[in-house]
């Protein structure tokens, strides 16, 4: 059965912990503090999280320990709705963001995903922002319909096979690979793209 997920918005973590819930909404064992900060997929504008603020909510770790790694053998859907894998994109560098509507850090950094995604389209960067979701296809692509995110669609892992394999614990998580396929970084929690850190990992996976 595919992991289901609760959003337990830590504002120090950057992200949403991955917690048994049904499609992100907390159940008889959700604390009233998670209850009280509970994110929303409303529209959103770049650092906005409903409940907390920017410096908070864009808190990550950079993790390189799996530099090198061969990128997974998982089948996903890609915006049309076909099975596609990693592999299908050798030859480019492909940053893999994995996110959730209802998961506030990850609705909040959309906005930059998409910024970055229309800047280094020309220079061959493939951006998939990948739905962990797990209800209907629906409403991720209400999401989509809602907000103004040109550059972005909706890929979505709805097994959550991606999320099994990276095993951060946390949403938003981002993978970074290299035209050869390889890992070169990873990132646990919401990364301030506009920053110098994230601007620093585009350079090094661009090179």
């Amino acid at each position: 059965m595919a992991l289901l997920l609760l959003c337990g918005l830590t504002l120090m973590s950057g992200g949403c912990d991955r917690r048994s819930g049904e499609n992100g909404q907390g159940g008889s064992n959700a604390t009233t503090a998670n209850a009280a900060s509970a994110p929303t997929s409303g529209e959103v504008t770049p650092g906005e999280v409903k409940g907390g603020d920017k410096k908070g909510a864009f808190a990550a770790t950079l993790d390189r320990s799996h530099k090198g790694a061969e990128a997974p053998d998982v089948v996903f859907s890609d915006p049309t709705g076909k099975d596609v894998s990693l592999a299908d994109y050798k030859g480019k560098p492909v940053l893999v963001n994995l996110w959730a509507t209802w998961c506030g850090p990850c609705v909040a950094e959309m906005p930059m995903l998409d910024k970055l995604a229309g800047t280094y389209k020309a220079k061959g960067l493939v951006v998939m922002t990948v739905s962990q979701d797990t209800g209907e296809p629906a409403q991720i692509a209400a999401f989509f319909a809602k907000n103004k995110l040109p550059h972005l669609a909706a890929w979505r892992d709805p097994e959550n096979q991606l999320g099994f394999h990276y095993a951060t614990g946390l949403l938003p998580t981002t993978v970074l690979y290299d035209r050869e396929g390889k890992e070169v970084a990873r990132v646990a929690g919401a990364m301030d793209w506009s920053g110098d850190e994230g601007r620093a990992l585009i350079d090094d996976l661009m090179d």
